[in-house]
């Protein structure tokens, strides 16, 4: 397959796979392969499938013959957009087991239509009825407020349920609901998991919070001489990290020593929290040289897809490129985009290029003044837009399966308990490759 050998560890590990598909997955439907950065998950992978002979799943969605093989799919589209350019098809869990639902702009009207006769009919009333009436009420808002988002319905016909085996990885996000789901399809399920990383929002990793079947603990030479793998492990450990350089790349420093202007050449910057995200953003911004309002202004803005568009060949996580900005109107802008490989992303046009995109403004002016009721307000308009956000700073949980030559970790305290703050800290130190500066 290659010039790599197995360690010992990786061969066992590889063995237990094998073992576990050929003769168990009809008594234990998931299989865990967890392991620490550096440790090999992917090398043990590649093996495992290679030996079982399993290829990948060839879908008949397209009136060709199914090829039973493996289904590989992500939490995050930038993980697996990662994992297709290292020539491994990949798609993201929600893509993969759910269809999208919307709900039409007439039954949000008729939902409002009920609220606004409630409010009519609540006018009258007084006392406990009143305040009942204005429970009701307040539950309808709430409820129109969820129909304005995207719906997730199982898909019987997705090809999880025709594949011989579904690959997940970087499952740590993966919460108890979409793990339902996934074993919903009675398939052998591989996880590959790492616990160190940061859990769901919400609740914790449905697959990480078990104990693995395989753990790799041993570290590969090459990555146990970096000073990057060295300070993650001293951060999932919750060990201290000193003030200092680490090697050539890698260096621990105080805030105060770094100017936006530096943090510029430095690097994609990792931080905890949102507010802290808008801040450096547009500290960020104005060191470029683009002060001029709460939009993008020209070439060399940073820019970050927020929602997949399969059509357009937009993932969420995707940095674009934009030329070419015209303010539109009140909610939107237009630009010709391209991404990350130096494609250009739009609606096809009739000769056979690519149009502009149409970007939605309100993501850009949350930096400028937050309102949280906007995107609810712009529901209706927002959904036919490209979602995007300025890109010069991201969170960990954005930057979860994605991985840059050079990082900046912007820490700001995130973490309620010593436990989210190592996870935190582990994660976004894990996104650099070979340059690392940690501010604190």
């Amino acid at each position: 397959m290659s010039d790599v050998t197995p360690s010992d560890n990786q061969a066992r590990a590889i063995a237990a796979i094998k073992v576990w598909f050929t003769t168990r997955t009809e008594t234990q439907q998931v299989f865990r392969l967890f392991g620490y950065a550096g440790t090999g998950k992917s090398t043990v992978l590649k093996f495992a499938l290679e030996e079982l002979g399993l290829e990948p799943h060839q879908s008949d969605r397209n009136g060709g013959s199914c090829v039973p093989g493996v289904v590989t799919a992500t939490f995050t589209g930038k993980a697996a957009l990662v994992l297709k350019r290292k020539g491994t098809p990949a798609r993201t869990i929600h893509s993969l087991i759910y269809s999208v639902i919307e709900a039409t702009e007439e039954e949000v009207q008729a939902a409002l239509n009920k609220i606004e006769a409630a409010e009519q009919d609540a006018r009258g009333l007084i006392g406990f009825d009143r305040t009942a009436a204005e429970a009701a009420i307040e539950a309808m808002r709430q409820a129109l407020s969820g129909m304005k988002k995207p719906r997730f319905a199982l898909n019987p016909q997705s090809d999880a349920a025709h594949a011989k085996l579904i690959v997940l990885d970087e499952v740590s996000m993966v919460g108890e609901e979409m793990a339902r789901d996934l074993m919903s399809f009675k398939k052998p399920i591989l996880v590959l998991g790492d616990p160190g990383q940061l859990p769901p929002i919400q609740g914790e990793g449905a697959f990480t919070k078990d104990a693995p079947d395989i753990m790799l603990t041993e570290i590969h030479r090459q990555a146990g001489e970096s000073a990057i793998i060295r300070l993650a492990t001293m951060a999932r450990r919750g060990e201290p990290i000193g003030f200092g350089q680490y090697d050539e790349f890698v260096w621990k420093m105080p805030k105060m020593d770094v100017t936006p202007e530096q943090a510029l050449r430095g690097g994609q910057v990792i931080c905890g929290k949102n507010a802290t995200r808008l801040q450096l953003n547009n500290a960020m911004r104005r060191a470029a040289g683009f002060a001029g309002g709460s939009l993008p202004t020209g070439p060399g803005e940073k820019i970050v897809c927020l929602k997949n568009q399969n059509d357009l060949g937009l993932i969420n996580g995707m940095f674009l490129t934009l030329d070419d900005i015209v303010d539109e109107g009140s909610l939107y802008f237009s630009a010709t985009v391209t991404d990350e490989d130096g494609n250009k992303i739009g609606p096809p046009t009739s000769d056979g290029k690519r149009g502009r995109l149409r970007i939605y403004k309100g993501h850009f002016e949350d930096h400028v003044v937050l309102d949280r009721n906007r995107h609810d307000r712009d529901w209706k308009e927002k959904r036919r837009l490209t979602e995007a956000t300025f890109g010069w700073a991201i969170t960990g949980h954005k930057s979860q399966g994605s991985s840059w030559p050079n990082v900046i970790v912007w820490d700001d305290g995130l973490g309620r308990t010593p436990l989210d703050r190592a996870r935190w800290l582990y994660t976004a130190i894990t996104r650099a490759e070979q340059g690392l500066v940690i501010l604190s």
